[in-house]
């Protein structure tokens, strides 16, 4: 099991080596960075609005009711949705659901190619493979992931208002109050820390194994799903490495 492990650990560094060079073709790899930008983005979009929304709604109203004591002020509901919202729910819970959504589809996409012998065809033309399809899928994760938690951040911070609002919590002004109250800048720059390391997990990882696929449409599937599980582990105990260390 160790040995297996190391082993495609190795594999999975030698593929992140091997994209590292100078394209042969400047203008071909940014537009397919830039491609893989849209897809990530506009494929994600709805589901991120979503999932946010209800996020921060849920936290609001289970807070509300744990906090029954007269004694704590109105306004700690809404920084603990915050702070719940920038440490925690967006960039991790966000990141898994993305893992799944994101990660599935750079794993298929790039098994599909392999089984296909389409990369094949790329090195006989005597394109480095991993560098045109692997680098421009984790360039742009982490271009646009970081981007669709930050939004993560504002939609269920909305949420939470919108709640608190429409189940007669807090009122809106109250809960904006609460947001602006005690706030710790660096819980900002760690959402943003977690937000890179978790983007480059799910697309390298994805990538890794979509890249490696040996086989037919059998194996592509059995890639994809261990793609999604092994992204979502690597995630959690990332989560708690960096909280460990940087908290």
């Amino acid at each position: 099991m160790f040995t297996e492990f190391l082993t495609q650990f190795g594999k999975y560094l030698l593929m992140l080596k091997s994209m590292v060079g100078i394209p042969e073709n400047k203008k071909m790899y940014w537009k397919e960075y830039m491609q893989q930008c849209v897809e990530i983005g506009v494929g994600s979009l709805a589901i991120v609005v979503i999932i946010s929304f209800f996020l921060g709604a849920v936290t609001t109203v289970q807070t509300a009711y744990q906090l029954v004591s007269p004694m704590v002020p109105a306004q700690t509901i809404a920084q603990i949705v915050r702070d719940s919202i920038l440490l925690e729910l967006s960039p991790t819970v966000l990141s898994i659901v993305l893992a799944g959504v994101v990660g599935s589809k750079i794993a298929s996409e790039l098994g599909n190619m392999r089984s296909t012998e389409q990369i094949d065809a790329l090195e006989i033309m005597g394109i480095n493979p991993a560098a045109y399809m692997v680098w421009p899928k984790i360039a742009a994760s982490l271009t646009i992931i970081p981007c669709l938690i930050v939004l993560s951040c504002v939609i269920g911070m909305l949420g939470g208002r919108v709640a608190g609002s429409a189940s007669h919590i807090l009122a809106s002004n109250i809960f904006d109050q609460g947001l602006r109250q005690n706030l710790n800048l660096f819980n900002i720059w760690f959402m943003l820390i977690k937000a890179y390391v978790f983007a480059f997990l799910v697309g390298s990882i994805a990538a890794f194994f979509g890249f490696t696929v040996n086989g037919g449409a059998l194996e592509i599937g059995r890639a994809s799903t261990k793609a999604v599980v092994v992204t979502c582990i690597s995630i959690l105990v990332g989560d708690y490495v960096l909280s460990a260390l940087l908290l």
